[in-house]
């Protein structure tokens, strides 16, 4: 046991963990809901662990099922996942351990967005600033709206404001609505300040950091951030044009809007789907064709460091990058004129493989654990749990009991995440001394 603890990256799982019990304990009190009954303990347990791995995956009515504490903790929660219990664990295990190799300190460098091995307390204070300046303007916008056009109360606009500024910077998706935020997908002043902060949220911080600090010379950004930044408005605008196409005439959605409703509906509602989890529209109402798109926008998900989930924007353009470089039987992947290091490209395609097995596995649960449920909405399911992202065809509430800890224990190792968590389980992470005679096998 001590052996196994001695390897700090093993103790990120254990940081996730005790906050999702802490949590589930505290959901399960009388007070926590609206009728003052003991939840289920599958409820509190999922409730918890959406929360804290920043999904917003619900399987009760929100608003309704769960009293004002409730929704205290469910925000308490979010909000310690946003900022990280990852980044918090890993720093407490640099200064505990004093024998911490300098493999062990990457792969925690790679998970807390820290640019050097040292210098933490800098960065966590930019991170605290970032994190709470955009949830401030966030709450002054959406409060101020739902003052002064909707006839709320100063403190239920302000509490309304504050609940989901937390959660869609920190790409949550909890709301206080029982039909998510289908009566804001019109109103830019509430719809747009979740989709800029989510899409904020979900950049990463090294990337954020830097293209602040060189916005005006985008050429010299790193590599990671050059994927990121330019790989999330990539994404943006093809899942804009996608959804927008598909959901053109379709009166359930955005067919009865006028046309800069329809765009600014299918814009908020990609933003939101690359791991925000609200949603603007009906998702059980979308054309059969919008399903694939949202499936890929929450498979890929945000940046690397960020509240967002997914195997990552980097992860996929890098993929992409060397798939590029295979056909054109170049030698080497490069990006901006940058030759990328042959480490990552086996990372990329670790993580990415690793993550397909996983939503291929966790869709075949599901599958053999519910009767009747068709291929598409299970693999959508799974696919929002495994991503964090928290949409919802309205399957997950249908669930038997066993679907519904299958989504949890994706939602669980889609936040801790997939590379992380086989390093933690790995034993053996000494280096290899010696190396076999090479072979070139037939591929394809």
């Amino acid at each position: 046991m001590r052996r196994f603890f001695r390897n700090p990256v093993r103790l990120v799982p254990f940081a996730f963990l005790v906050p999702i019990l802490l949590g589930t304990g505290l959901l399960m009190a009388r007070w926590a809901t609206a009728d003052h009954e003991r939840p289920p303990f599958v409820t509190a347990l999922f409730t918890a662990t959406s929360a804290v791995s920043v999904t917003g995956l619900a399987i009760t009515d929100t608003p309704n099922y769960w009293s004002g504490w409730g929704l205290l903790v469910i925000t308490l929660l979010t909000q310690l996942g946003g900022l990280g219990i990852l980044t918090v664990a890993a720093l407490a295990i640099l200064v505990v351990s004093s024998q911490l190799g300098l493999r062990n300190r990457l792969l925690v460098q790679a998970e807390t967005a820290e640019f050097g091995i040292g210098d933490v307390g800098r960065l966590l204070r930019r991170i605290a600033v970032t994190v709470f300046a955009c949830e401030a303007v966030m709450t002054a916008l959406i409060s101020g709206r739902l003052w002064l056009a909707y006839d709320y109360s100063p403190g239920r606009a302000l509490w309304s404001g504050v609940f989901h500024a937390v959660q869609g910077f920190n790409n949550g998706g909890f709301a206080l609505y029982s039909d998510g935020l289908l009566a804001f997908s019109r109103d830019p002043w509430v719809s747009l300040p979740l989709a800029v902060g989510a899409i904020i949220g979900g950049l990463g911080f090294p990337a954020l950091f830097e293209a602040v600090r060189e916005w005006r010379q985008p050429a010299h950004w790193a590599v990671a951030t050059k994927l990121t930044i330019w790989g999330s408005a990539v994404l943006l605008l093809i899942g804009f044009a996608g959804l927008l196409a598909a959901e053109w005439t379709n009166a359930s959605t955005i067919g009865q809007y006028d046309v800069p409703g329809k765009m600014l509906a299918s814009f908020t509602q990609i933003a939101l789907s690359r791991t925000g989890g609200f949603s603007v529209l009906d998702i059980a109402a979308l054309q059969e064709e919008s399903y694939p798109l949202l499936i890929v926008l929450m498979f890929i998900g945000g940046g690397s460091a960020s509240t967002a989930g997914g195997i990552k924007v980097s992860t996929f353009f890098l993929l992409a990058f060397t798939l590029w470089a295979e056909l054109r039987g170049e030698p080497d992947v490069t990006v901006g004129h940058r030759r990328v290091a042959t480490a990552s490209q086996r990372q990329a395609v670790t993580v990415a493989l690793l993550s397909v097995a996983l939503v291929t596995l966790g869709t075949m649960t599901l599958l053999l654990l519910t009767e009747g449920v068709r291929f598409v909405a299970a693999l959508f399911e799974i696919t929002s749990a495994f991503s964090t992202t928290g949409l919802s065809t309205g399957l997950a509430s249908e669930l038997p009991a066993g679907g519904q800890l299958t989504l949890t224990v994706l939602m669980f190792i889609g936040r801790v995440g997939t590379l992380t968590l086989g390093s933690a389980i790995a034993l053996n992470t000494r280096r290899r001394l010696y190396r076999y005679p090479q072979e070139q096998p037939i591929v394809g």
